[in-house]
């Protein structure tokens, strides 16, 4: 795998004409400084005065705030000269962005293949339109589709973001949001359980008792489920759950599912039920290797060896040790007695 590191640029959602429930980026923009050409010449050089000495195969300039697309065409060209400026000199080697699926169309698009952007990612969040409704995103699933195949006609690398547990989803609706996913065939996806923070539409919901959040056992496996029709389809799912940052913190958040190691959670879930169906097919006193890829041996384990304690409890009577094997693939677990060994 490649060493590959992001250049992270925020772009305040000034350009964004909506206003989602979830989302607080409107208040946070109107006591945020504008972002300026130099600014991101300047977080650049932050970067890059660390990265240079780090022998990266591949850096990538991200600008990040979900309306890159939205805000005026002037300012996207001003912003995107200095990006490929890097790219050109070999700083970056990719640019990258996201943006809403009704912020796409053929002139922006133009615009984007003329600063050699490699990467659109679109916040989807979801492909029931009850879903849409109810957190007001002002876009249909139509829309979805349409924008993410002008994407791929134009030769980009498309990315889609999909949130599970937004007001009147489901299980099934996370289901269907990411077979649908699947349909569109995107390089890379992302999958972030809902919170709920201040100075949004969902936290006077969740006040008023109109939005309960889903608890941390559902999102991990409704996250899971969906990760797995994701991953089974050859998806890059290059994020699962929000990480702590200057924009949303473990502060701020109110309620829903915020945990650091979210990802583990959801990849150990994963794990413990490929185990679990395998090891309930021998006697219950048999002594038995539990065996993964090293990169995958701590979801294996389980975060904070949850697993472990796990199997423990389930198969009292076996002897169960774990182990890794560099010749199994990443994120496959197998299980084998002495005599297998």
């Amino acid at each position: 795998m490649k060493k590959h590191a992001i250049i992270p640029i925020f772009i305040p959602h000034k350009g964004c004409r909506n206003d989602c429930v979830f989302c607080n980026q409107r208040k946070i923009t109107a006591h945020a400084k504008p972002l300026l050409p130099e600014d991101i010449h300047k977080t650049v050089s932050e970067y890059m005065s660390t990265l240079s000495h780090m022998n990266m195969e591949e850096i990538e300039l991200s600008f990040f705030g979900g309306s890159f697309t939205g805000i005026p065409l002037d300012e996207q060209r001003a912003f995107l000269s200095v990006a490929k400026r890097y790219k050109d000199e070999g700083v970056v080697q990719k640019i990258h962005l996201s943006t809403r699926p009704d912020y796409i169309d053929h002139r922006i698009l133009d615009t984007l293949k003329e600063f050699e952007v490699d990467t659109i990612e679109l916040g989807v969040q979801s492909f029931a339109e009850p879903v849409l409704k109810a957190s007001r995103r002002g876009h249909s699933v139509e829309c979805v589709f349409e924008s993410s195949r002008l994407i791929k006609d134009y030769g980009f690398t498309l990315g889609i973001q999909l949130m599970i547990g937004l007001p009147e989803d489901t299980y099934e609706y996370d289901l269907f949001s990411a077979k649908q996913t699947v349909s569109i065939a995107p390089a890379i996806a992302r999958l972030y359980p809902t919170v709920v923070i201040p100075d949004t539409y969902l936290y006077t919901m969740y006040l008023d008792g109109l939005y309960v959040p889903l608890n941390q056992t559902d999102a991990v496996m409704r996250t899971a489920a969906m990760y797995r029709i994701l991953d089974d389809a050859g998806i890059n799912i290059i994020r699962v759950g929000l990480k702590s940052s200057d924009i949303i913190n473990g502060e701020d958040i109110t309620s829903g599912t915020f945990h650091p190691a979210f990802r583990q959670l959801v990849e150990g879930t994963i794990a413990r039920e490929d185990l679990y169906s395998q090891l309930k097919k021998y006697p219950p006193d048999t002594s038995v290797l539990c065996v993964s890829n090293p990169g995958s041996f701590n979801n294996m384990i389980g975060h904070k060896a949850a697993n472990k304690a796990y199997f423990k409890t389930a198969f009292p009577n076996m002897q169960i040790s774990f182990a890794s094997d560099q010749t199994l693939k990443k994120g496959f677990y197998s299980v084998k007695t002495k005599k297998e060994i």
